[in-house]
């Protein structure tokens, strides 16, 4: 396995980590939170969504340097 596959696993795993996360912020508006909970939620969402975003464009830019190398 190269050392580029490996970061993409590590890569991946944080991915599926921060997937989790918003499974469980979803579940956490379920529970009638208070307003100012319901707030921090939708912070914490965006800030996990942004970085899902930033973590796929890694995988994608690894990805495409791997097939690079390959031809």
């Amino acid at each position: 396995m190269s050392e580029s596959e490996l970061i993409i696993e590590k890569l991946l795993e944080k991915r599926d980590f921060y997937l989790n996360t918003l499974k469980h912020l979803d579940f956490g508006l379920v529970m009638e939170p208070t307003k100012n909970e319901v707030e921090n939620i939708e912070k914490l969402q965006s800030a996990t969504i942004d970085q899902i975003k930033k973590i796929e464009q890694e995988i994608s830019f690894l990805t495409s340097k791997n097939s690079d190398d390959i031809q």
